[in-house]
């Protein structure tokens, strides 16, 4: 296999343990950053067009682009079993989480130790949410009017009950304007 980043093809076993990590550390839309940071900058298997490619490419499948996105650099990098052990370490501490929650539904939804389980899993999912939104937005807010744009649509969408792409377009076509070139 040829790769394209800057050191060379992972083990199978490493391949398995960086995605296992990934996707126990991982959650919902801010993947792409996080997989663009593991795999580019920490990992330096793909270099950043190799990453796009491959990001392109998961966009356009069906399923999730954190799924897909390991089934073609195992592939890339290691083949057919690259590309199945990257999958299963991605997908394994999702699945395994999903289980307990289910497990700790079912034997005592209403039991106050499986209500406080449950309760802990909901905290931190809002934590890692929470922590990728400061770290894109601190990338991606450039200045002191974005961010007012961001707490605009945030009041709009939880404060007012503004459904997601109504504030998205509203707040982005000011926000479009706001940022337009200006002529000198």
């Amino acid at each position: 296999m040829s790769t394209t980043g800057t050191s060379p093809p992972p083990s199978l076993g490493r391949l398995f343990w960086v995605f296992f990590v990934m996707g126990a550390t991982s959650i919902g839309g801010g993947v792409v950053g996080y997989l663009r940071s593991g795999l580019v900058v920490r990992q330096r298997w793909l270099d950043d067009a190799s990453f796009v490619e491959l990001l392109a490419i998961s966009q356009t499948l069906p399923g999730l682009n954190a799924t897909n996105m390991s089934i073609l650099v195992g592939d890339r990098l290691r083949g057919t079993p690259g590309a199945i052990l990257a999958a299963l370490g991605m997908c394994l501490p999702g699945a395994a989480l999903m289980t307990a929650a289910a497990f700790a539904y079912g034997v005592g939804g209403d039991d106050p130790v499986s209500r406080a389980f449950l309760r802990a899993i909901a905290a931190g999912a809002v934590g890692l949410i929470l922590m990728v939104m400061v770290q894109l937005g601190a990338k991606v807010l450039a200045g002191f009017a974005d961010y007012v744009f961001a707490g605009i649509t945030a009041a709009l969408v939880a404060g007012f009950g503004v459904p997601v792409p109504y504030a998205l377009i509203g707040v982005g076509a000011v926000a479009i304007w706001w940022h337009r070139p200006r002529g000198t």
